[in-house]
């Protein structure tokens, strides 16, 4: 993933949300993966990744997901749906849903054109859908498979492959506006969350700025919480990493102990 310049980050919250589109996720027959690396690399970066909805290959569905994502955050990014086939209609739903024509794009259609003519292959019909985009959309380069994903407002369309869709991305990255980046600190606690529940939630109205969170794990037949702190400013995240180390701490005094 490129790297970002500490000049390009400044203090403002920036937001995203990630549209998976596809009957085959909803299905089950295929996992989904690509909103999980999209958090990732997205949150490194300081875009707080604030929704994720699955819609499938229904074009009134993905219109108004795309319309109430993009009116509420600052990024949207798709995945799925901008294939060859009858029902990868993402292009023309994202096009209506900006009010805008749909069709074959020259520069896309000349890049599919030498690829598919460098190879021998003929540039069917089929492939040739690879190449619609909204009208005015600018290209995502795709270094995978040479079919550009495309931007449109504040719209990332692209593929739904997981090694495309995070070749996209590292395209998209630098392009980004980026916010504050938001720090990670985590204390094991031996305690499973009904112990720790109630004194943690009480932490976290002392800390409102540090989003405290507990994931219960099992491992060889024992119960333990994994508490991970979040927070942009790294001298609070480290104060309250402090007072929740004591917390466990003291739930692992016994009673009377000095």
């Amino acid at each position: 993933m490129p790297s970002q310049s500490s000049d390009t980050q400044d203090l403002t919250v920036v937001t995203a949300a990630a549209l998976i589109i596809g009957d085959e996720i909803l299905s089950g027959r295929i996992r989904e993966k690509n909103a999980g690396h999209l958090a990732a690399v997205v949150t490194a970066i300081g875009i707080d990744l604030k929704e994720i909805r699955i819609v499938g290959d229904d074009e009134a569905a993905i219109i108004e997901a795309v319309n109430a994502l993009r009116a509420r955050y600052t990024y949207v990014f798709t995945s799925g749906g901008i294939g060859p086939t009858h029902d990868d209609i993402t292009a023309d739903a994202v096009a209506k849903a900006f009010g805008l024509p749909c069709d074959h794009d020259p520069a896309a259609m000349k890049l599919l054109g030498d690829f598919y003519a460098g190879r021998g292959i003929e540039f069917t019909a089929s492939r040739k859908r690879m190449a619609r985009m909204p009208e005015g959309a600018a290209h995502i380069d795709n270094p995978v498979s040479v079919a550009p994903g495309f931007v449109v407002g504040n719209v990332h369309v692209m593929a739904g492959v997981p090694a495309v869709f995070q070749a996209m991305l590292d395209s998209v990255v630098p392009t980004l506006r980026t916010g504050r980046v938001l720090l990670s600190r985590s204390v094991h606690c031996p305690f499973g969350e009904g112990t720790i529940g109630e004194p943690l939630a009480k932490l976290q109205d002392a800390w409102p700025d540090i989003a405290i969170g507990s994931y219960p794990k099992h491992d060889s037949g024992k119960f333990w919480t994994e508490i991970v702190l979040r927070g942009s400013d790294e001298a609070r995240i480290e104060e309250a990493q402090a007072a929740v180390a004591e917390l466990v701490a003291e739930l692992q005094t016994p009673a009377g102990a000095p």
